[in-house]
């Protein structure tokens, strides 16, 4: 298939593609897609969103025989390159099988200020230190359900922008008003209080209030921390917030 956006992939080495190279080393793409500003959209169902969100192409990449299906997409961006290539060749490029189709790499969006992105927020949910980009995409879809007015990343917390936190969100990470705090607990915690937040503690720990028995009403702005996986909030941050909550599971459960 021709098409003048159409650029076909013989030379690896070619530096046009280097924004495509070693895309299953989590700790080099992590570092790497925040430098050159960049993130990676995955599937016609994500970069579709990507899009719709404003986000803007740099390129796209995929193997030729979803040249057809992706086209409503990148005909939207007659200037931005499309990358294609036999299957084994971009498998070769990426490090793994392309098999949702193609890669779109987008510019990296610039965050809002914390303080602009709380004062039309009510429901805030604060992701504490998550290291599994894929914890932090299914935070992002549950919010997104939830209704959540917005989502703040501490300084440690895994990428919302990372290809793997994209996908489990479904794209939602783009409709969830999002930012990063410059610290934690101490300053963000200070801008929640001064922004007029309760800030609650999801943690299981002694005189915990279950949810259920919180008060929720709309008048009441409230932050929920959610903390890192295996050993959970911070001990500062516990003696920062202003309850501790617990979710009542079914079955038996414990604290």
């Amino acid at each position: 298939m021709e098409h003048p956006q159409l650029r076909k992939v013989t030379d690896l080495a070619d530096p046009a593609l280097d924004d495509y190279l070693r895309m299953t080393d989590v700790r080099l793409r992590s570092r790497v897609e925040v430098e050159r500003g960049l993130f990676m959209a995955e599937s016609y169902e994500v970069i579709s969103r990507a899009i719709e969100a404003g986000m803007a192409p740099r390129s796209f990449l995929m193997n030729e025989r979803w040249l057809a299906k992706f086209a409503p997409l990148y005909e939207q961006f007659p200037e931005v390159p499309v990358f294609a290539g036999e299957e084994s060749l971009v498998e070769q490029l990426t490090g793994y099988n392309l098999h949702r189709g193609a890669l779109a790499a987008m510019q990296r969006p610039e965050l809002p200020a914390a303080a602009d992105l709380l004062r039309e927020a009510r429901t805030v949910a604060v992701l504490e230190d998550l290291v599994d980009h894929m914890n932090v995409g299914a935070m992002f879809r549950s919010a997104a359900a939830l209704g959540v007015d917005a989502v703040l990343v501490t300084p440690q917390c895994a990428d919302p922008l990372y290809r793997r936190s994209i996908r489990v969100s479904m794209g939602t990470v783009f409709q969830v008003p999002w930012t990063k705090l410059e610290a934690w607990p101490g300053a963000g915690m200070d801008l929640l209080h001064e922004a007029g937040f309760d800030v609650l503690a999801l943690a299981l720990t002694e005189g915990a209030v279950e949810l259920d028995a919180v008060d929720l009403s709309p008048e009441r702005k409230v932050a929920f921390v959610l903390g890192a996986e295996g050993h959970g909030l911070k001990p500062a941050t516990l003696q920062a917030v202003d309850e501790h909550v617990v979710i009542p599971m079914a079955g038996e459960w414990t604290r």
